[in-house]
């Protein structure tokens, strides 16, 4: 059975101007994004990859409209969100929420746990009173936390109970997509299971939708049933988590799955690494064609000359290769 799709992204871009000089006669700007397009299946968890850098946190912001995008379309549930007044996305916000990367720095530090986790209640007037005590008390035991802890400021916790609290905030509105911008990077590896697993628990319970962005490829594929790969604000590859680790196609994702380490010690001294020449070009100067032909091993003339478009190679495997 084909599950309806929640989400569509169409050729969206988000450029940032950077002030030019006093004789400075085009200003210049950083090609954060640069023209992604995917689908997002209602129940399904899309994993967003690339290194750091690469715009996948500045995609994930854009779409929710943090940032106002350049050009493109996000359809949510086949209506075009870009368009859309202060109240209509408010709305939309019930359904799509978002989970910060840095816990210190998404909680505000003069706020009561309870009143972090209770203030989308009062922004959409879902709860007073004592209902509103009692919703914030049962999303704190949602996410491993106790009801006493809703006095309690963000300072006294630790990093992984303080991303527990984002993760309640987010659910306090009962939305049906969150994205989740690298929700785990700032934790420690036994803490960053607790969360991967209690998201995936939320997600069977609650039939949430996930947006997943992450540069941990391992995590990426325990969690993900799709995975996305960007280079320099484009997606370079998309396909599901066992064809993308199994074969993947282009270069690049090559290089990626290759510097993962191997819990086995001979097969990890023996395997050969693909280890990528010069660095990534500047986001404000971009190389012509293909972004990262300045650093594939196979690069041909045609890769100066054109850019790839994302074309499905057989299975729903997408690449953006001319190599391929």
């Amino acid at each position: 059975m084909k599950r309806k799709v929640i989400l569509e992204v169409e050729n969206l871009v988000k450029h940032f101007p950077l002030e030019g000089g006093i004789f400075s006669r085009q200003q210049k700007k950083v090609h954060a994004v640069n023209g992604i397009s995917f689908q997002l299946h209602q129940g399904e968890t899309l994993g967003l990859v690339g290194e750091s850098g690469c715009g996948k946190s500045t995609a994930g912001r854009t779409i929710i409209r943090l940032y106002e995008p350049t050009s493109g379309v996000v359809k949510y549930q086949g209506k075009n969100i870009l368009g859309y007044n202060a109240k209509e996305m408010l709305a939309v916000r019930r359904d799509i929420q978002m989970i910060f990367q840095d816990p210190y720095a998404s909680l505000n530090p003069r706020m009561t746990v309870g009143d972090i986790v209770g203030e989308a209640l009062d922004i959409h007037r879902l709860a007073r009173g004592q209902k509103r005590t009692d919703r914030i008390y049962e999303l704190l035991e949602t996410v491993g936390l106790n009801p006493e802890h809703a006095n309690r400021f963000p300072h006294e916790f630790s990093g992984g109970q303080r991303q527990r609290i984002g993760i309640a905030r987010a659910l306090s509105v009962n939305p049906k997509l969150i994205i989740c911008d690298e929700p785990i990077s700032a934790l420690d590896v036994s803490i960053q299971a607790q969360i991967v697993n209690m998201l995936e628990e939320l997600q069977e319970k609650l039939g949430l939708t996930y947006l997943f962005v992450a540069h941990d490829l391992s995590m990426v594929k325990h969690l993900s049933h799709r995975i996305a790969v960007m280079y320099l604000g484009r997606i370079v590859e998309l396909t599901d988590s066992f064809a993308l680790y199994e074969k993947p196609l282009h270069p690049y994702t090559q290089a990626l799955l290759s510097a993962i380490p191997i819990p086995d010690p001979e097969i990890e001294a023996t395997r050969q690494r693909q280890v990528l020449k010069g660095n990534v070009p500047s986001p404000i100067d971009p190389p012509s064609g293909c972004y990262f032909r300045t650093r594939c091993p196979k690069a041909q003339e045609v890769c100066s000359m054109s850019t790839p478009e994302l074309i499905d190679q057989g299975d729903n495997h997408w690449v953006a290769c001319h190599c391929v």
